[in-house]
């Protein structure tokens, strides 16, 4: 079992941060990453398959646009810079890269086939082991991906309910049509569907009970992020599953980040709280493509009836790679590692942005933390994280737009250097807006949103 100990960290004074290691990194070699953004641009449509993964995502021109392999903690771009990796494959990556007995299992299963024409026994094998880990889980159905788990359970909701509309409230993350429909980047979906989708605010019930009332015997489906950043007031979780079923609406949760991570049972398990169905993905098989719609046999039935079928849900190596990854993070206590260090990385952090008075802030919780720069424009705010994000890229450290992720696999030398690279990487920031002019320190573009939600 690893250990979660503080690493004694000595944080330069605020003075010496700003006089003495003040100095740039020389600019990373990115000749392949560069090389490969050239190719993508004729074949590949908006360069990556993810859009926030593409370079413009990143500090473009700074960040490595392509990776080659990783090892636990560690990443290395095509150039064969070496990275600590704190995006993770934006949260799937929970026990670390190539993770031994996850790969084995993989391996094992790749060796004996791979799609099956009649289901596979692993399936149920999986099944029962999330069923003894999640609160709400009594059947379990596959998908690919967690946007298509929470598709799927919207569907079985309008199926269960005979309505049409549904109540969301979360950081977004569905990228499908019942949803995408309400963010910028919503052509090609038929108009009819905005209408479909009410959104709700999160810790204000009143804005669900509105819907409720302007929407009488409308509401199909509550479809909400249990948590994201701001953690819930004590009654609203709770007020939300008596308001959903007063009525007559089906609760789900998407867990598709909190799932694994939060607690081995995902949110529901940590607020106590269950849904009908709840929907999971990123860390449920340590990066293989893998999701899932788990809940109580009255509402799972449903999928008897409801035409959701796809050829890969059962592909075996996805299955192992699940079997394996969940097993692990129960027997070894993963979440509870993963919490310890992002408590960790923030209390260290915290103690640079206090020493040099920066305008950062970090919110979330341990396992899904956020850096923030607090400014009077979102424009300015978002150049001041491109040139931070910048400097820690120079120096080693992976971090994204979105959310700050741990693996079982970061250790105590992990965070040294982290904590070492990030005081650097500040305090160049801290020179930047000292010199009233911070645009003149980013050497690339700054980092690009990739849509607006809701609209």
């Amino acid at each position: 079992m690893k250990n979660s100990l503080c690493v004694s960290i000595n944080i330069p004074s605020q003075k010496t941060i700003i006089s003495e290691i003040l100095h740039f990194h020389q600019l990373l070699d990115l000749t392949k990453s560069k090389h490969y953004v050239n190719k993508a641009l004729d074949i590949i449509p908006g360069l990556a398959h993810t859009f926030s993964k593409a370079p413009y995502s990143y500090v473009e021109n700074v960040y490595p646009a392509y990776m080659k392999s990783g090892t636990g903690s560690h990443v290395w771009d095509v150039d064969e810079n070496e990275y600590i990796d704190y995006v993770l494959g934006l949260g799937p990556v929970i026990l670390g890269y190539n993770y031994p007995s996850v790969t084995e299992a993989i391996v094992d299963a790749l060796q004996k086939g791979i799609t099956f024409s009649m289901p596979h026994y692993m399936e149920i094998e999986l099944a029962e082991l999330m069923c003894s880990v999640i609160p709400s889980t009594e059947m379990v159905k596959f998908t690919k991906t967690g946007s298509d788990a929470v598709t799927a359970a919207v569907r079985a909701a309008r199926a269960i309910t005979g309505r049409d509309k549904i109540a969301y409230c979360g950081g977004g993350g569905v990228w499908h049509d019942w949803f995408i429909v309400a963010t910028s980047r919503n052509i090609g979906v038929p108009k009819f569907n905005r209408e479909l989708i009410k959104i709700f605010q999160y810790n204000k019930i009143e804005t669900l009970l509105q819907i409720f009332e302007q929407n009488k015997g409308q509401i199909a489906a509550v479809c909400i992020e249990p948590v994201v950043f701001e953690p819930p007031t004590t009654d609203f979780l709770n007020d939300v599953r008596q308001l959903t079923h007063e009525n007559g609406a089906v609760l789900i949760f998407d867990e598709v980040v909190t799932g694994f991570r939060m607690s081995t049972g995902g949110a529901q398990e940590f607020f106590k709280i269950e849904p009908d169905l709840s929907c999971f993905g990123k860390a449920i098989a340590n990066g293989m493509p893998l999701g899932a719609i788990c809940g109580k046999k009255e509402y799972m039935k449903i999928f008897n009836d409801i035409f959701y079928s796809t050829t890969f849900a059962g592909e075996i190596p996805s299955i192992a790679a699940g079997k394996a990854t969940i097993s692990t993070i129960r027997e070894k206590n993963v979440t509870s590692y993963v919490w310890n260090k992002g408590i960790e990385l923030k209390s260290e952090f915290q103690k640079i942005i206090n020493q040099t008075d920066l305008p950062i802030e970090i919110i979330g919780f341990p396992h899904r933390l956020c850096m923030n720069i607090k400014c009077d424009s979102v424009d300015e705010s978002n150049i001041l994280k491109s040139i931070l994000y910048q400097e820690c890229i120079q120096r080693g450290l992976l971090f994204g737009p979105g959310a700050i992720f741990h693996t079982f696999s970061h250790d105590s030398e992990d965070t040294k250097k982290t904590v070492q690279s990030f005081a650097e990487a500040a305090a160049v920031l801290k020179k930047s807006i000292v010199s009233g002019n911070p645009s003149k320190f980013l050497k690339g573009n700054p980092m690009k949103s990739v849509l607006r939600f809701p609209v």
